[in-house]
């Protein structure tokens, strides 16, 4: 038997931090011993990382090597700077739970885009660099795999690969540039000449750049990306292996997920109002569930809309919870960010929807891979946010298959997207090398 080819992967997300950033790199670990590769990870003992998740830790094979190492952000003066306690967690995404943005965190805001380029991550880079040069070269890792945002751990590989001539692959779950909240961060013309400008050095020295869906990876080709390939995010089977034994009573609208202000589906507050207002059977009915982080501005407009009392908000659960939580809904609602580079967005969530069997509720560029994706699975409907009449139809369309009880989505060709099969897909790629 060949050894296994061993991988050393920069990542800043890792167990026991929880969310959609931790999700992708974990499951590739846990199945890639299967393939003949062998990850070993690197990553920070002290990361600021927005909510905290055990439950991952049941994923981490028991014989992988994980190395941790201290880093230092700022965020600690940040959070002196807002008037926030050393204990409270930085919400990734813009949000504001509690309170409109005032003008120290616009500052702050400021001071993030324009002065820690590419990420408050940046002071890792040097001492990173330090460090694996020598464990490379006493380790013998055949391939460096980065994977970000935050796109820091991608300049760390980026001085690995030019001092040591290494293979490297790197990742973008998301863009650097176009990704839905580069907007916000206030760049000026200098730092975001400086953004771009390493954004291009990463794509074009790494011998594969990996993305998740096709729009991203013509994006990537166009800024000079060679070898570009497409390995989406999954669903792990294992996962979904103890289902609940029914469906909810009510007609369950779950979203799963963080809403910031820019994901506020507006018009979907306003036709729900209309149709509670038409329709007395969906009064006694209606459920909207909200599984995650919500902006301030988004919970105010479902009061204001009359939603509140059908309204049921959890602010986080466990991963290993949620497939439950998915199979149990009535109605799935996705949320696709309005930015110029959402015709690539493709939510890992996305696949958790599809394996949960349930409907879905698309509401966002309806010419993107999300939207395809939806309609080539045959899983739901899909809406532009500013399209009330196509929205409420689809309400209306999916209430009715409810009290039919004729919700269930026969799926075809999921496999594709499980996580150890897209795994199989990933060892290729690093075998290929």
């Amino acid at each position: 038997m060949e050894p296994k080819k061993k991988v050393l992967i920069i990542t800043y997300y890792w167990p026991p931090s929880g969310g959609a950033g931790v999700q992708r790199w974990l499951k590739f670990a846990k199945y890639l011993p299967e393939f003949g590769v062998e990850p070993v990870i690197y990553t920070p003992s002290n990361p600021e990382s927005p909510v905290e998740d055990d439950s991952l830790l049941e994923d981490i094979p028991s014989d992988i090597k994980v190395i941790k190492r201290k880093i230092f952000e700022p965020y600690s003066f940040y959070k002196i700077f807002t008037g926030k306690s050393q204990k409270q967690k930085v919400n990734a995404g813009f949000i504001q739970e509690n309170k409109k943005t005032g003008f120290l965190e616009s500052f702050a805001v400021w001071i993030r885009g324009n002065l820690f380029i590419p990420d408050a991550r940046k002071f890792w880079i040097k001492p990173s660099v330090k460090f694996l040069k020598k464990y490379i070269a006493e380790n013998q890792i055949d391939t460096v795999i980065s994977t970000g945002p935050p796109h820091s751990m991608h300049l760390i590989a980026l001085q690995l690969k030019k001092g040591l001539n290494i293979q490297w692959i790197a990742d973008f779950r998301d863009p650097w540039t176009k990704v839905d909240y580069y907007h916000l961060l206030k760049i000026g013309k200098r730092a975001d000449k400086k953004h771009r400008k390493l954004e291009q050095q990463v794509i074009r020295s790494a011998d594969t750049v990996l993305t998740v869906s096709q729009s991203w990876a013509k994006d990537l080709e166009q800024l000079g990306g060679k070898n570009v390939k497409i390995i989406t995010n999954g669903y792990d089977a294992s996962d979904f292996k103890n289902s609940p034994n029914q469906v909810d009573d009510e007609f369950s609208i779950v979203h799963i997920g963080t809403i910031h202000k820019e994901r506020n589906p507006h018009n979907l507050w306003i036709v729900l109002k209309e149709l509670l207002h038409e329709n007395p059977d969906l009064q006694s009915k209606l459920k909207i569930k909200l599984i995650g982080k919500v902006d301030f501005s988004v919970l105010e407009e479902i009061k204001a809309q009359g939603l509140e009392q059908y309204t049921e908000r959890i602010s986080y659960i466990p991963h290993s919870d949620i497939p439950g939580q998915m199979m149990r809904s009535r109605v799935l609602l996705l949320l696709i960010s309005r930015f110029s580079g959402s015709s690539g967005m493709i939510p890992g969530k996305v696949f958790e929807y599809l394996a949960s069997g349930r409907p879905v509720l698309m509401l966002g560029n309806t010419q993107g891979d999300t939207a395809r994706l939806i309609r080539e699975m045959g899983v739901g409907e899909v809406c532009e946010y500013e399209d009330a009449e196509q929205i409420n139809s689809a309400v209306l369309h999916l209430f009715q298959q409810y009290q039919a009880n004729n919700d269930t989505v026969e799926l075809v060709d999921i496999k594709q997207f499980e996580r150890r099969e897209l795994t199989r897909s990933l060892a290729e790629v690093i075998h290929a090398l």
